[in-house]
């Protein structure tokens, strides 16, 4: 830093020389800055020049903020996402038309003069003392430049870009001492190249390249004589010669560039005159920013993809320090999305359930073993009108999804299977599995304090015909409340606690499950991400993997191009590959002759359960084989809607079940998921077989389909933590199935009464 002058140095005349040859030199005149005589500047000048000289020395330039570009696995696009669109391009991809351009109009004289121009200021001067007013400026392309460092530094904070645009003395000198550093550092060439790539050419177009795509749809280096013209003229006012709202005054504009071009040699007079005739010739390419406007239905999947970098640490500590690497853009990120898959998923919903429906659905697929993402959807489409919304239903509320995920009814019954599985219970564990029953009590749980069924409540099962005893593998196939109850009390609740601990089943809110036993019955909100993923370990043998999007992601910075470090998926060992491999087997039997049987495929290997809550509110599928994992979710967001008498999709339902519409979306969205696809198998477990005489159903509804799922967030706004219990899923075979006509108790499920929030 040069040290500060103690005086005797300069003389008022001579300081007020230099401070018209820093600031006002350095285009003070654009101020508005009246210099009537110099002996009037006093003091002002002197202290001007002094911090001229205290200035730092370097300029900190930072990267330049470029679009970010999500790809598919196959590297197809995805969407680009950006806060300025701009893609940095070396000055030899700039057509020399456009370079001659944009110097003609800006600083004609740019290759003579060093930092400041004296004879362009002292012209202006002139100009401006004889229209009593500021009708000229004098800033060189040098100076400009460094202005627009300070604004991409100040980025979207609306104060900063005041500080960095702000008509004073002071910024000019700033100005000016930074832009004599750069004149030395970079030279003429590597300040035309900048100057083109950071610049505002209107219409959200940041740098030359993105303003030959956004007016011509074509690159920097093909734009012509005309084109190069007219976008040279955008840079002084953007908004008053924006081509796009008034092609005439950008005409006008065009045409003041070319006589210059003309005046100053760059151009001969006739080629002038040949291009001022052209129309100007625009083929607009339409602004396509953010995950709004991503292909194949995928924009939630794209907020998931955002949310995961704003919200992991492996890219930065902070949340501050992760935004400004997202922010600054020019990523390239390689996420997991299979696009075969994606499209199988937008299909079937689109098939299934119309988007004007009185409720939605949401699918998402992951791959067991690996974690990967490779489908997600919802039928209500990413947007901000009438059927269309912003929430994505198929993760938690932490990355964009609802409150608190949606109860999951019968869903959650393989969980307890596999922790009695796991506790030692035998693979035909028998429970009398009465019609009706009171809550057992005392049921241990994790800590000395039991739980107790104080108020002698009860539960029962869908139809009267349903009672017991049973083994494991019909009551999974007809999804018996009452036996799964039985099971979480033989066994305590902390097996079961400490199994969904182990798959990293949470609730939506990222809360952990309550010790309950309604938790059986799949009372609580869960999102399908984190089922789907769940049911993955099951697929993978009892290797639970954690769900990833993002499989590599390389950034721009300048023309240099690095590697980013990414979330990798953390495998671990949830339960024995035999108490995976029985529940295979059990979940085989719900899609071969049980609830599921609608949804099974008949290519391949699968497995999977239904659910359906209280009142019919939500509807699931989950299911898988072993190289592909699946949720469905139907319902309403808000947790209003009784799927009773009800349209979804064109089709009449008198009552939902989880195998009757939840079940064919699954089974569509798989079956082109994996077509082409290997079809390995399960690995067989031999379970004995319950009392051959116990039929499957009389065709009365007397047999499958009734297990019935509990708890749903009767809160008029809630969306999926509700305090009661209720029905569950029915299978197709049967004829008639009753409605329910218990109710639980509010204590028992210790839910959130249904909180409403933004899933509405």
């Amino acid at each position: 830093m040069s040290k500060k002058r103690s005086g005797g140095g300069l003389s008022a005349t001579q300081q007020a020389a230099k401070f018209l040859g820093v600031s006002v030199l350095s285009g003070a005149v654009l101020a508005g800055i009246a210099l009537p005589a110099v002996g009037a500047l006093g003091l002002a000048a002197k202290g001007s020049v002094e911090s001229f000289d205290e200035l730092p020395a370097n300029l900190k330039t930072p990267p330049l903020s470029q679009r970010t570009t999500i790809l598919d696995a196959k590297g197809g696009t995805i969407a680009t996402v950006y806060s300025r669109d701009r893609t940095v391009v070396e000055l030899k991809d700039i057509s020399p038309y456009m370079q001659k351009a944009i110097v003609a109009i800006e600083d004609s004289r740019f290759y003579q003069h060093g930092a400041v121009d004296l004879k362009g200021v002292l012209r202006a001067l002139n100009q401006n003392a004889q229209s009593g007013g500021v009708a000229q400026g004098a800033s060189t392309l040098t100076q400009q430049y460094v202005k627009n460092v300070f604004v991409e530094e100040a980025g979207d904070d609306p104060t900063k870009v005041a500080q960095a645009t702000q008509q004073t003395i002071g910024r000019k000198i700033r100005e000016l001492k930074y832009a004599i550093q750069v004149e030395e550092e970079l030279g003429k060439k590597k300040i035309l190249e900048n100057y083109l790539n950071i610049t505002f050419f209107g219409q959200q177009a940041y740098g030359v390249e993105a303003a030959a795509q956004r007016y011509f749809s074509t690159s920097a280096k093909d734009l012509t004589l005309a084109q190069s013209a007219l976008l040279a003229g955008i840079v002084q006012s953007p908004s008053r010669y924006d081509p796009v709202n008034d092609e005439a005054e950008a005409t006008k504009r065009r045409n003041v560039v070319l006589q210059r071009m003309a005046e100053v040699g760059d151009i001969s007079r006739a080629e002038a005159a040949k291009a001022q005739k052209e129309k100007l010739g625009l083929k607009v390419s339409q602004p396509k920013n953010g995950c709004i406007t991503a292909v194949k239905g995928a924009s939630f999947f794209c907020k998931y993809v955002e949310a995961v970098f704003k919200s992991d640490p492996v890219f930065g500590k902070t949340k501050e320090e992760r935004a400004k690497i997202w922010n600054q853009g020019g990523l390239t990120i390689k996420t997991t999305l299979d696009p075969q898959a994606q499209d199988s998923v937008q299909a079937s919903l689109k098939e299934h359930v119309y988007k004007s429906d009185k409720v939605a659905a949401a699918a998402t697929l992951v791959e067991p073993g690996t974690g990967k993402i490779v489908g997600m959807g919802q039928s209500k489409p990413f947007g901000y009108g009438k059927n269309e919304t912003e929430i994505n239903y198929s993760v938690n509320y932490s990355m964009g999804g609802s409150n608190f995920g949606f109860p999951t009814g019968s869903t959650f019954k393989p969980f307890v299977a596999a922790a009695a599985l796991e506790e030692g219970r035998p693979a035909d564990q028998e429970y009398s599995s009465p019609y009706q029953m009171e809550y057992p009590s005392p049921v241990q749980t994790c800590d000395s304090k039991p739980w107790v069924n104080t108020r002698g409540e009860k539960l029962e099962n869908e139809s009267e015909s349903e009672k017991g005893p049973y083994r494991l593998r019909k009551a999974m196939e007809l999804s018996v409340n009452t036996y799964f109850v039985q099971m979480i009390s033989d066994i305590g609740l902390c097996p079961v606690v400490n199994m969904t601990n182990k798959l990293q089943v949470v609730q939506g809110n990222g809360d952990k499950l309550p010790e309950v036993p309604a938790i059986a019955l799949g009372s609580k909100g869960i999102s399908p991400l984190t089922m789907a993923t769940a049911y993955a370990a099951f697929a993978a043998r009892g290797m639970y993997c954690t769900p990833v999007a993002i499989e590599s992601i390389t950034q721009k910075v300048g023309q240099q191009q690095k590697s980013l470090e990414v979330p990798k998926s953390t495998c671990s060992r949830a339960m024995s590959e035999t108490t995976a491999d029985t529940i295979n087997q059990l979940l085989k039997g719900v899609v071969d002759s049980g609830t599921g049987k609608t949804a099974g495929l008949s290519d391949r290997d699968n497995a999977g359960k239904t659910g359906t809550t209280d009142s019919r509110k939500n509807a699931w599928f989950v299911g898988y084989t072993p190289n592909l994992s699946g949720a469905v979710w139907v319902g309403s967001a808000s947790q209003k809607v009784e799927m009773k008498n009800i349209y979804i999709g064109g089709e009449y339902n008198s009552l939902v079940y989880g195998g009757q519409v939840p079940g064919p979306i699954w089974k569509d969205a798989m079956t082109g998921a994996l077509a082409g696809k290997d079809a390995p198998g399960f690995n067989f477990v031999d379970i004995p077989e319950d009392n051959p005489d116990r039929g499957d159903g009389d065709g009365n509804g007397n047999g499958n389909g009734n297990g019935n799922g509990n708890g749903n967030g009767d809160g008029d706004n809630g969306d999926g933590n509700g305090n009661n219990g209720g029905t569950g899923d029915g299978g197709t075979d049967g004829g008639t199935f009753p409605t329910p006509t218990f109710s639980i108790p509010e204590n028992l499920f210790q839910g959130n009464n249904g909180n409403g929030g933004r899933n509405g």
